[in-house]
C-alpha cells in the first residue's frame, strides 16, 4: 500500500502540484503577482499580531515575541507602529495587553529583548484640551493617550480606534516614509500632536522643529547614550532622525511645546509609571502657541482646527538619517499625493511579492498563518538605512553614498547567524551582500577595525558574544554570495577572531559558552581561508576551534564553564562544526543520540523558559538537527516537528519567546519546510519532516533565473511524521541532508511519510 501510494504521488498528485506552482512562480518572478495560497494571497495568512506581547500578565509569562503590530516595508527604514509605553525593556515599545496607545511613531525595532530604542517622531490624534505628556500607561486622561479599540493590522497596514477621542486611526508605508489617516469626530477643537523629544528607552537630547510654508514642517531628533535607549545607553546608539511632515490641513492654528527638564528628573530607561517627576514636568510643559520655529531639549508641534463629522485629515513624512534633504525626497519620490489606498495597496503588494519566495500547500489554517507571519517577521530586518538617494551616515559620522549595494543596519548578531541569514541567503542573496558591505564598510569608516557582534545605527554595543558576522561572511561565501572584495572582507574577518577571541589556546577557562561560539567563528574562518588558498591560515583557525575540548570534563562525561543565557547542559551541544568530535567525547554514536533524545525528553514545556530545550532562546536552536548527524534521522524529524506544532501559533502569543529581529521566525520558515542547517558556514541543509504538503522555493536570480526548488509530501498529516524514503528530481536518496548547489540548481525532492519511525532511511552517508 505505501509503495502504491508513493508512485502516485510521484506521478498523480505531485505532476499537479508541479504543473500549477511551477507556472505561477513563473508569473511571480516576470511580474511579481502573487503566488495564491488555497486561493487567498499570502500577505492574507499574515497578523502583526503574533508574539506582540511583552511580559504577559494574562499568561503569567515573562516575556512572550515583543514584535510590532503597525505598518512596515520589507527591509524597509520606516515601521510605523503604535506605541503603548515608553521605557524599560519593553524593546518593541509596544504590548497587545496594554489598553492604551500614547500614539504612532515612525521608527521601532522588532523583538528585541534588551531595553529598546527607537520610536521617534510619535504622532497622536486628540481633540479637547492640548496635553503635553503621553501619561501612565493604562490610565485614561493622565496624559495625551488613549483607550484603544478595534485594533486591525496587516502587512502594510495598522487601524485602531482611539476610544477616548472617538478617532479612527489608520497607518501604511512605504520603504522610507508613512502616512497616517485620521478620521475625527465633530469637535471644534481637533489636533495633530507629535512628540518630538519621546524615543522607546528614554528621551532623545536635542530637537528642531520649523513651519515651511502652509502644509509642513521639518526638522530633526538627536539621540545619544545620555538619554537612554539601545540597552539603556549601554549600547552607546548616537544618532540623528530627519523628519519633513506634511498635512492635508493648512497649519493655521499651530504651536510648540518646549520643557525644561530638571536634573532631577530621571529619564534614562526609566518606566513613565515609574518616574513621576518626570512625567508631572512633561504635563506642564510650556505652550508657545503661533510659533514657527524653535530648538531644545523636550519639545513637541501640534495643529489645531475644528473638524466636521468623520471628517478625514491625512498626514505623511519621510524619515532621513542623513538630512533633511534626504527626508524630503524621500517622501516626495514615494508618496508624492495624497492616496493612502494606493500607498496601503502598493505596500500589500510588494510584501505580496517578497514573501511569495516560498510558496506552500496544505497544512492547517493556524499552521498557514503561523508560516506566513514568520515569513513576514524575518524580512523587517536588516532595513535600509541609506536615503532613496543611496546616501548613509557612516561610523566616521560623515555621509557617504554606496553605488553597489543598500546600507543596511540591525545587525543582531549572536541571534540571526543561525537561522534568519541562512534562510535569507537562499530567498534574498542580495540582502545578505548588503549586510556583509555594510558590516566591512563601518569598520573601515569607524577605524575600529573589526566587525560588530551587534550592529544599531552605526553603534557597536558588543551584546553578546562570539564574532557572528564571520560565520554568516563564510557561509554567504561558501554559497556563490560574493559580490564585494573577497580578500579585503576576509582580512576583516580574520582581524575580528584575532582581535576578539581566545587566540591560540582555543578556549577561555570556564566560559563554555564564549568558548564554543569562537570556536565555530574560527572554524568558518578556517573553511574560507582554504576557499581562498590561505592554507596556513586555514590549520591554524581550524586548530583554534578545537578549544572546546579543554571544557570536557572526563570525569562527569560531559562540560563545564560558565554560560550566556543558557546552562552547560544545552551550551554543551553546541559544536555543530565538529559533530563526530563531540561524539566521539560524549563515547560513541549510541550513547550521543540517548542523551541527546533524553535532553528533549526531560524539557517540561518547550513553549516556556526551561533549562533542557529551550526554544524561547538561540543557544538551543541548532540541537534539533545533530540527530541526522548522529545516524538517527528519525529522530530529528520527530522533534523538529514537535518543536514546530507546540512552540508556534496563529495568535498573539504565538511566538514563545523574544523574536529577535526574526531570528525565532526564520528558525520555524525553514523548519515547517523541512530543511535547516546544523551549521553555518557548512553548505549542508539537514533534511526532515515538513508541515506542509508541498513547499516551492523560488530561487533567487544570483543562482539562475526562472528555478524553483520543490519539497512534496505524500502521507503528512498532524502528529509525527516519519520519512520512508525519499527521492531527488526521480532518483532514489537515502541521506538526510542536501547540499545548497543541489537546491538551488532547482529540482524535486519527493519525501513519502509514515507515523513509524523507519530507521534505515536516511543513516547512509549521514
Amino acid at each position: 500500500m505505501q509503495n502504491w501510494i508513493g508512485r502516485w504521488c510521484g506521478t498523480g498528485l505531485l505532476t499537479v502540484i508541479q504543473l500549477a506552482c511551477a507556472e505561477t512562480m513563473k508569473a511571480a518572478d516576470a511580474g511579481y503577482n502573487p503566488v495564491l495560497v488555497n486561493g487567498h494571497r499570502p500577505s492574507a495568512y499574515v497578523n502583526p499580531f503574533i508574539g506582540a506581547v511583552t511580559h504577559s500578565v494574562l499568561r503569567n509569562a515573562d516575556s512572550q515575541g515583543k514584535t510590532i503590530p503597525g505598518a512596515c516595508y520589507p527591509y524597509g527604514l520606516v515601521q510605523l507602529s503604535p506605541d503603548s509605553i515608553t521605557g524599560g525593556d519593553n524593546g518593541s515599545g509596544y504590548n497587545y495587553e496594554h489598553r492604551t496607545l500614547q500614539g504612532f511613531s515612525f521608527t521601532h525595532m522588532s523583538g528585541v529583548g534588551w531595553y529598546g530604542d527607537l520610536g521617534n517622531f510619535l504622532v497622536m490624534p486628540s481633540t479637547g484640551q492640548l496635553k503635553t505628556s503621553y501619561g501612565l500607561v493604562n490610565i485614561p486622561n493622565s496624559g495625551y493617550l488613549s483607550r484603544k479599540g478595534n485594533e486591525t493590522a496587516s502587512p502594510g497596514y495598522y487601524a485602531v480606534s482611539l476610544l477616548d477621542y472617538g478617532i479612527r486611526a489608520e497607518l501604511t508605508v512605504a520603504a522610507h516614509s508613512g502616512m497616517l489617516r485620521f478620521t475625527y469626530p465633530q469637535s471644534k477643537q481637533s489636533r495633530i500632536q507629535i512628540d518630538l523629544a519621546r524615543r522607546i528607552g528614554g528621551t532623545s537630547e536635542l530637537q528642531s522643529v520649523k513651519v515651511v510654508g502652509e502644509r509642513s514642517i521639518e526638522g530633526w531628533m538627536r539621540c545619544t547614550e545620555k538619554g537612554g535607549g539601545w540597552g539603556n545607553g549601554g549600547g552607546h546608539p548616537n544618532y540623528t532622525v530627519f523628519f519633513h511632515a506634511e498635512f492635508s490641513k493648512p497649519l493655521k492654528n499651530f504651536g510648540i511645546w518646549s520643557m525644561a527638564i530638571s536634573k532631577g528628573a530621571r529619564r534614562r530607561g526609566a518606566l513613565p509609571d515609574e518616574d513621576p517627576a518626570f512625567v508631572k514636568q512633561m504635563a506642564s510643559a510650556d505652550v508657545i502657541r503661533g510659533c514657527r520655529e524653535l530648538e531644545g531639549a523636550h519639545l513637541g508641534f501640534f495643529t489645531e482646527f475644528e473638524s466636521g463629522t468623520d471628517e478625514i485629515v491625512l498626514m505623511k513624512s519621510g524619515i532621513s538619517y542623513t538630512s533633511l534633504e534626504g527626508a524630503r525626497q524621500n517622501v516626495a519620490e514615494e508618496i508624492p499625493g495624497w492616496n493612502f489606498d494606493s500607498v496601503r495597496s502598493a505596500a500589500r503588494d510588494r510584501w505580496d511579492r517578497e514573501i511569495s519566495r516560498i510558496a506552500i500547500q496544505g497544512g492547517t489554517e493556524s499552521q498557514r498563518i503561523a508560516f506566513y507571519t514568520a515569513l513576514y517577521r524575518a524580512m523587517i530586518d536588516p532595513r535600509a538605512f541609506a536615503d532613496r538617494s543611496g546616501a548613509y551616515p557612516g561610523g566616521d559620522g560623515k555621509i557617504h553614498t554606496a553605488a553597489n549595494y543598500t546600507r543596511r543596519t540591525i545587525f543582531s548578531g549572536w541571534d540571526v547567524y543561525r537561522s534568519q541569514y541562512p534562510l535569507m541567503t537562499l530567498i534574498a542573496p542580495t540582502v545578505v551582500q548588503d549586510m556583509i558591505h555594510s558590516l566591512t564598510d563601518l569598520a573601515v569608516e569607524s577605524n575600529k577595525g573589526y566587525l560588530e557582534r551587534w550592529e544599531f545605527l552605526n553603534a557597536y554595543s558588543g551584546c553578546m558574544n562570539g564574532n557572528p558576522a564571520v560565520p554568516i561572511i563564510a557561509d554567504a561565501y561558501a554559497k556563490g554570495i560574493r559580490g564585494y572584495d573577497a580578500q579585503q572582507v576576509y582580512a576583516m574577518a580574520k582581524q575580528t577572531c584575532e582581535k576578539i577571541g581566545p587566540g591560540d589556546k582555543g578556549y577561555f577557562p570556564s566560559a563554555l559558552s564564549d568558548t564554543t561560539e569562537h570556536n565555530l567563528d574560527e572554524w568558518c574562518l578556517s573553511q574560507m581561508a582554504h576557499a581562498l588558498g590561505k592554507e596556513e591560515d586555514a590549520r591554524r583557525f581550524a586548530a583554534r576551534s578545537q578549544g572546546y575540548r579543554h571544557l570536557f570534563n572526563p570525569k562527569t562525561d560531559w562540560f563545564e564553564g560558565g554560560c550566556v543565557e543558557s546552562n552547560p547542559g544545552q551550551q554543551g551541544w553546541f559544536v555543530p562544526h565538529d559533530v563526530p568530535g563531540l561524539i566521539e567525547l560524549v563515547g560513541g554514536p549510541e550513547k550521543f543520540v540517548s542523551r541527546l533524545n533524553n535532553f528533549f525528553e526531560r524539557t517540561p514545556d518547550v513553549t516556556r523558559w526551561n533549562d533542557f530545550y529551550n526554544h524561547a532562546n538561540e543557544p538551543v536552536h541548532q540541537i534539533p538537527f545533530l540527530f541526522n548527524r548522529a545516524g538517527a534521522p528519525w529522530l530529528t524529524q520527530k522533534w523538529v516537528r514537535y518543536v514546530c506544532e507546540n512552540a508556534y501559533g496563529c495568535d498573539v502569543y504565538g511566538c514563545c519567546g523574544d523574536d529577535d529581529v526574526g531570528q525565532m521566525s526564520a528558525w520555524f520558515v525553514l523548519c515547517a519546510s523541512g530543511l535547516h542547517q546544523a551549521c553555518t558556514g557548512d553548505t549542508r541543509y539537514e533534511l526532515f519532516t515538513p508541515l506542509f504538503d508541498s513547499v516551492i522555493i523560488r530561487i533567487d536570480p544570483l543562482y539562475g533565473r526562472n528555478k524553483t526548488f520543490t519539497i512534496t509530501t505524500c502521507g503528512n498529516g498532524p502528529g509525527p511524521r516519519y520519512i520512508q524514503s525519499a527521492t531527488l528530481n526521480g532518483h532514489p536518496l537515502n541521506r538526510c541532508w542536501l547540499d545548497h548547489k543541489e537546491i538551488v540548481a532547482g529540482g524535486t525532492l519527493q519525501l513519502n511519510l509514515g507515523t513509524e519511525p523507519e530507521k534505515t532511511w536516511g543513516i547512509s552517508n549521514h
